[in-house]
């Protein structure tokens, strides 16, 4: 039952931003220019089970790989932020994060490669589970675990996955329909939630570290 449908929205909002289905449209058919409907749906159905594990991974095991490095999630949420506000001011302006895509020289080395590889890279890493994914979802999941909010962390994940995978199946529908123009507005639109989320992470992080100074 959910106790916190506020965090739950939280965790849905956070991953519709940074990763973005809309925006990512035109790019998942740039990706996939020439290839079959079939093909089309199985880079989709791919791309959607990995960014499913991706997702799972960082949120539930995130605590513990930090806790590898000697680290806790308060000082992951300053890096981690600053990380998601870069991604966020990138969005705002326009263009697109390195963080979360391939650089023109991997794009030049996908050009022979297969539909079914390109759903794992660079669409499910680093385009959609891309570093800024990673640390928001380890951010939020040791949020989860402390406060007992699991519930509402799956409800929000499994949403998003849903719309995401959705968004991918019907892409080449879409893409009629969605203008260059409409897809800036809902990236800088995107951007701004990001960056409100990226400096709440950051405050956080800051609050923590100053009280246990005090």
């Amino acid at each position: 039952m959910l106790h916190d449908l506020a965090f739950a929205i939280k965790v849905f909002a956070a991953l519709f931003a940074i990763m973005n289905p809309i925006a990512n449209i035109p790019v998942f058919l740039s990706l996939t220019d020439g290839a079959t409907d079939a093909e089309r749906r199985k880079v989709a159905s791919t791309a959607a089970l990995g960014v499913a594990v991706g997702c799972v991974v960082s949120a539930v095991a995130g605590g513990a790989i930090l806790h590898m490095f000697g680290l806790t999630v308060d000082d992951f949420r300053i890096a981690g932020g600053l990380l998601v506000l870069l991604i966020a001011l990138s969005m705002v302006h326009g263009s697109q994060s390195t963080q979360h895509a391939a650089t023109s020289q991997e794009k030049a080395s996908l050009a022979d490669s297969q539909a079914a590889s390109m759903a794992v890279y660079p669409l499910t890493v680093p385009m959609l589970v891309g570093p800024g994914t990673v640390a928001t979802l380890i951010v939020l999941g040791q949020e989860a675990a402390k406060t007992g909010r699991e519930v509402e962390l799956a409800t929000g994940l499994v949403a998003f996955l849903a719309v995401l995978t959705v968004a991918l199946l019907v892409a080449p529908l879409v893409g009629h329909f969605l203008s260059p123009k409409a897809t800036a507005i809902t990236q800088r639109l995107m951007g701004m939630i990001l960056a409100a989320i990226a400096v709440q992470m950051i405050l956080a992080g800051l609050r923590t570290a100053l009280s246990l100074r005090g």
